[in-house]
């Protein structure tokens, strides 16, 4: 199992949030969904990119979250090629999470904590961070939540795999209300996040604090 990495303790500019680096891909929605469920089942406040509509250049967007958040995850697992000519792939992952070891090497605070689906797969995809101990998901939700469990372990509010799942299962069934009231086809947008948010705190309140299930 990964434990995250820490910088120097957070300040108190730093709020409990969590920035969230993953694939904004269909293929991916369930794992996203299981993100932002575990992320709030922690106490924590889900944060990503997608918030980053608005008259700022998304660069300085990023940046600024990622200033705000004690915690950033990052999954690398999602990086493929896109096939639709001319056929590249997507650096925004790696990208952000260079941002991120950036932040935490110069002490403010940040705790950074890297996903993967397969073992060993990132020591040739990104071989700079060899030392840097990796959770392994496999593709699966509960591969998430074990995986938190322990690399969030320093967290406030620890709740269990058990409660995570119930968590991850009610977000998943607001999911199509969210995307009617926002009238989206697609999660991957600021004001279903933000919606999304909102729902998996209110019910990681009631699930894990109140233990109701």
């Amino acid at each position: 199992m990964a434990i995250a990495r820490g910088g120097e303790p957070a300040s108190s500019t730093v709020s409990p949030s969590v920035f969230l680096n993953l694939p904004f891909d269909s293929r991916f929605e369930r794992l996203f969904v299981a993100y932002i469920a575990s992320v709030a089942s922690f106490g924590l406040t889900p944060r990503a990119a997608l918030e980053t509509y608005g008259s700022k250049r998304r660069l300085d967007r990023i940046c600024e979250i990622l200033s705000e958040c004690r915690y950033s995850i990052h999954d690398l697992s999602g990086i493929q090629l896109d096939r639709r000519p001319p056929a590249t792939p997507h650096f925004n992952i790696p990208f952000e999470l260079g941002l991120a070891v950036a932040q935490e090497r110069a002490g403010q605070g940040h705790t950074l904590i890297v996903f993967e689906q397969m073992k060993n797969r990132i020591a040739k995809s990104l071989s700079d961070l060899d030392g840097t101990e990796v959770c392994i998901h496999d593709g699966k939700i509960n591969g998430v939540f074990s995986e938190l469990c322990n690399a969030l372990s320093s967290a406030k509010r620890n709740p269990t795999s058990t409660q995570m799942r119930m968590v991850y299962r009610h977000l998943r069934q607001a999911a199509p209300v969210v995307l009617r009231r926002t009238d989206d086809k697609t999660l991957f947008k600021a004001r279903p996040f933000r919606d999304l948010c909102v729902i998996a705190s209110d019910l990681a309140h009631r699930i894990v604090t109140q233990r109701i299930a």
